[in-house]
């Protein structure tokens, strides 16, 4: 590179990326962040916030109701093999680098890719998009879980008995163990429990299809507002207030848990549930169906792919040592869901038991776990009215951490993008939620717009952006001029080759498994419903490739010439201070590139020390670029 170029990327960098602006300055060092030369981007006010922060944001409801149905599923203790294979290879890898990678640029989850790796600014943007269609149909579990809290507080809970308004003739109550008669005659005649039909009827007042929607439910409804009043109020402030509230909401339910295993293993019948749980079933592990399903787990369950880890640690300092809570983050995020199993299927075990019948036939997974199954198991404990209000709190406190997160997420972003204008704002339309057939809805943004396989195809461009076009060694001495260390090589090579391979292999493996969506297995959804469901998929996916052929063609020149020049600042300027050289080893001459005052000090990868301290262009021994 001639020196006059080399000076005006100097120049260029200085223009645009030392220019402050407001409540944050990327180009700011961390001397000058202490000294308030600069306004700077909101910061949490301790440690414990950012940890309970991304605790409360990752350990949701799909450790609780998804997991151990998984588990359960896919060959018991066996389905741990792919599980770790994918969190160790997978999982772990990407938490750390979205949480660094947000440390590192100080920016949220679409801003940080403009910085790192320009062409790839489309992972943001379909992290965005995912995470849009999550806050609109994640908020309605927690209407949900309201609705039946509320219903907890009456005299009986309304779903253990028959002879309700809602219930039909076909309703039966659960007097199995009691009269095996009743039982052969409830399968042969094709009775309900009267959970059921409170959920079916009264909860949802489901109709026969999509095609029939039916009116709104203005009791789940008014639920809704009230779930979006309790969020509003929990991060009006922004991460101070957030901060404050997780608390809460990331403890509280810990306990809650805790409290529910240990009345769960001292029930009857609770030991065969746990063994139907654990019991390993190797030939499982042929089926393509469980490391699919292994895979897609551990990208729910560490909220990765969705911009909000990146969000959560952009509000870090710039010398937070993210490298080791991350790691501690893992192992508390995968110990609750293995932990959930054993609340959950002593709890089923008992159940079976109570009943006469195999757990296989009680076992359930996503809401029918948690307004179906378990509500009917607490009606068979001694104060059915308790556990009931204990885990409807503990399921909407898990809820609502991970919703506070989608919406900061979506606020954030959205913002910072102008995606969202103060003097503009959009009206979602929750109706057909709310409708008698929101249900069908509800399923079709669940299997669809959140699958694993959108988030898959992120996490793969992901680890391309940063390992093959920034460059993996080269972000590791940006972590280690955060963290003062450079972390395990594993990570480095994970991004490089493992997790890649591991995303491809199952996002095309889920491809071919694929299976059109059903609704208890039951009710056929129509080809225009499945090409709705699709179209929600594609609206994230289709940003990584879409932006990239855009900035292609607004580039001039030969096709190389424009790969080079559409991927120069991944590679010739990063967007943020090395403020330390530790290692003298790293160090060599310094070398003017001319009368102006800045001054380069070469590093390995595509720092250059300037005497302000902030990086910007590569440069060899020699001077060259």
């Amino acid at each position: 590179m001639a020196q006059k170029e080399k000076l005006q990327c100097l120049k260029d960098f200085h223009k645009d990326t030392l220019k402050p602006s407001p409540g944050k300055s990327p180009g700011t060092r961390p001397e000058d962040e202490a000294e308030g030369k600069h306004p700077q981007r909101e910061k949490w006010a301790s440690k414990l916030d950012f940890v309970l922060s991304v605790a409360g944001g990752f350990v949701g409801l799909g450790n609780v109701w998804r997991f151990p149905y998984l588990c359960y599923k896919n060959g018991g203790g066996a389905f741990l093999i792919p599980y770790f294979i994918f969190l160790f290879g997978g999982g772990l890898p990407v938490f750390f680098l979205e949480v660094a990678l947000g440390q590192f640029t100080s920016e949220g989850g679409i801003t940080c890719w403009g910085k790192l790796c320009p062409i790839f600014t489309g992972i943001g943007y379909a992290s965005i998009v995912i995470v849009s269609l999550l806050n609109i149909y994640y908020i309605v579990i927690l209407a949900w879980g309201l609705y039946y809290l509320f219903q907890c507080f009456q005299p009986e809970l309304p779903w253990a008995k028959c002879k309700q308004p809602w219930n039909t003739d076909h309703c039966i109550e659960d007097t199995y163990r009691k009269n095996k008669t009743i039982w052969l005659a409830a399968n042969a005649s094709n009775f309900t429990s009267p959970v059921t039909e409170f959920w079916e009827h009264n909860v949802l007042g489901i109709t026969s299809g999509i095609e029939e929607m039916g009116p709104v439910k203005w009791d789940l409804a008014l639920c809704l507002l009230l779930v979006w009043v309790i969020c509003f109020f929990c991060i009006w402030k922004g991460v101070k207030s957030t901060g404050k509230v997780v608390y809460i909401t990331a403890t509280f339910p810990f306990v809650m848990l805790i409290v529910l295993l240990i009345r769960g293993v001292t029930l009857p019948g609770a030991s065969e549930g746990i063994k139907f749980y654990l019991y390993p079933d190797l030939n499982r592990l042929k089926d393509p169906e469980v490391w699919i399903d292994a895979g897609t787990q551990i990208f729910f369950s560490y909220a990765i792919c969705l911009g909000a880890m990146t969000s959560l640690g952009s509000y870090n300092k710039y010398k937070y040592n993210c490298y080791r809570d991350c790691l501690l983050l893992g192992a508390l995020n995968s110990g609750t869901s293995f932990v959930s199993g054993f609340a959950i299927f002593s709890v089923l075990g008992f159940m079976a038991q109570e009943q006469g019948v195999d757990i296989a036939d009680v076992a359930e997974s996503g809401p029918g776990l948690a307004f179906i199954a378990y509500p009917k198991a607490v009606t068979m404990m001694p104060f059915p009215t308790l556990w009931a209000i204990l885990f409807f709190i503990m399921l909407l406190l898990l809820g609502l951490d991970s919703q506070l997160g989608v919406v900061c997420i979506a606020c954030t972003d959205a913002t910072v993008k102008s995606l969202v204008k103060t003097n503009y704002r959009e009206e979602v339309n929750w109706d057909y939620f709310f409708l008698q057939g929101g249900m069908y809805v509800f399923q079709l943004f669940d299997y669809y717009a959140a699958s694993g396989v959108c988030l898959l195809w992120v996490a793969f461009f992901e680890c391309i952006a940063v390992a093959w076009v920034y460059g993996a060694d080269n972000f590791y001495d940006a972590i280690e001029d955060m963290i003062g260390y450079r972390p395990n090589p594993w990570m480095k090579w994970s991004w490089t080759v493992v997790t890649p391979l591991l995303c491809m292999g199952c996002f095309f493996f889920s491809l071919v498994k694929y299976k059109p969506l059903t609704y208890n297995k039951v009710y056929q959804y129509p080809d225009w419903a499945i090409g709705i469901g699709w179209t929600l998929a594609l609206a994230s996916m289709i940003c990584i490739p879409m932006v990239v052929v855009i900035k292609i063609i607004r580039s001039d020149g030969p096709l190389i010439e424009v790969g080079r020049h559409v991927c120069k600042s991944c590679t010739t300027a990063v967007p943020w201070p090395i403020t330390s050289l530790r290692s003298p080893s790293r160090r060599t001459d310094v070398k003017k590139v001319s009368s102006t005052p800045y001054v380069l000090a070469c590093l390995p990868g595509p720092y250059a020390r300037m005497d302000n301290g902030v990086a910007c262009l590569r440069t060899d021994a020699d001077g060259e670029a």
